[in-house]
């Protein structure tokens, strides 16, 4: 079999400047792009580092030993993370996402949490904080993330097989080990909302067609009755490096069909808007929505694209800011940050970028209205530098 050979532009190097409109956007928290969209979800990448080599994310031939990760000194500081993050806050964010890489990976997280847990709405609530992980250092992070005022955990998983999850991840790091740190997440209390009503820890399982396909159905009866939400994604064309095609993908809808030969499933209403989960719930005997039972998501993004009702926005660690996953530039508000702009200007351009957002990337490929670049210049950002 021939050599795969992975072209990579380093989007980090590429960046748009963001502009201080001449006239003040006033944060009212009620601020929309360009389809009407509001921001309600930051997602923050704290490191563009990883413990783990998943092929669909940073396969080993790309992020290997070769590669020149980002300096310390080019990552956000703590305090300018926090500082973005209440700007965004009054623009109407309510719930903020610490992604990575791997963000347990970056030293003395806690202390970002705890700064991050003070933010308020201009009503005074607080917000939904919330952590992606794989898993991999939880069972000894977990009591510090939630002393320090972390509401909740996603963890990664893929398959619950051991030879599975060993070749998913390809850095031979062991399932019980995860397994270990979701059991400590559960025993301090990682599964509330930023009200302290139970929501539950969330498991994430990427869908790879020829990969782990015979995983969907035990993962199910493990975490079924358990309190937590299995998710189920449709592996996507995410950056430039994970050798994407739509070959590999399984359809949720086959996910749900593959579900429902052993459970009676039901479907349920979204939890909350723009949320990116369909939801299905497990049914008693009387064909009925049984939350003992527990339920799933699957997320559908090549399959049936949620883009019209997106409200994410996502600042790198290096503090660009991306309006889609799938973005091919971002915004640099380090830049603004480190050059003495004041919270007003910072404020007003955030705004001015989020207005102008008109990005609905699956949308546009679900339509085949998409063109592909053959020079590169258009490469979408990688996952791992921006967070999932």
């Amino acid at each position: 079999m021939a050599e795969r050979i992975i072209p990579l532009v380093d989007q980090r190097l590429k960046a748009l400047q963001p502009t201080i409109p001449a006239r003040a956007v006033s944060p009212t928290g009620l601020l929309g792009d360009g389809l009407g969209r509001p921001l309600r979800d930051l997602r923050i990448s704290v490191t563009d580092r990883c413990n783990f080599r998943c092929n669909y994310c940073m396969p080993k031939e790309v992020f290997n030993a070769d590669y020149p990760y980002l300096p310390h000194s080019a990552l956000l500081s703590f305090e300018e993370i926090t500082r973005l993050a209440q700007l965004f806050v009054g623009h109407g964010v309510k719930k903020l996402r610490l992604t990575g890489g791997e963000p347990l990976l970056r030293k003395n997280l806690e202390i970002l949490v705890a700064q991050l847990a003070q933010l308020r709405t201009p009503e005074g609530t607080p917000l939904d904080l919330t952590l992606t992980t794989n898993g991999a250092l939880l069972s000894r992070k977990a009591q510090a993330l939630k002393d320090a005022g972390l509401n909740r955990v996603t963890v990664s998983l893929d398959g619950l097989d051991d030879a599975v999850f060993r070749r998913m991840n390809d850095v031979d790091f062991p399932v019980a080990e995860v397994l270990e740190g979701i059991d400590a997440a559960r025993a301090v209390g990682l599964g509330v909302d930023a009200l302290g009503r139970p929501s539950g820890i969330k498991i994430n399982m990427v869908v790879k067609r020829t990969t782990n396909v015979d995983q969907i159905l035990p993962m199910a009866r493990h975490f079924r009755c358990t309190g937590m939400t299995l998710r189920f994604i449709e592996y996507m064309d995410v950056g430039s490096t994970n050798g994407w095609c739509m070959d590999e993908v399984l359809p949720s809808a086959d996910v749900i069909r593959l579900l429902q030969t052993e459970f009676p499933m039901v479907p349920l209403e979204p939890s909350a808007p723009g949320e990116t989960a369909q939801r299905w719930g497990y049914a008693n005997a009387q064909g009925v929505h049984d939350p003992a039972l527990g339920e799933v998501g699957v997320i559908s993004s090549v399959t049936q694209a949620f883009c019209q009702d997106c409200n994410r926005a996502r600042l790198s660690t290096e503090g660009k800011l991306y309006l889609c996953l799938f973005a091919t530039q971002g915004y640099d508000l380090r830049e603004l940050l480190r050059n003495g702009t004041s919270d007003a200007d910072l404020s007003s351009a955030i705004a001015h970028i989020w207005q102008g957002r008109q990005d609905r990337y699956s949308e546009l490929r679900g339509q085949g209205l998409l063109d592909t670049p053959s020079d590169g210049a258009g490469r979408k950002v990688e996952m791992s530098y921006i967070g999932g």
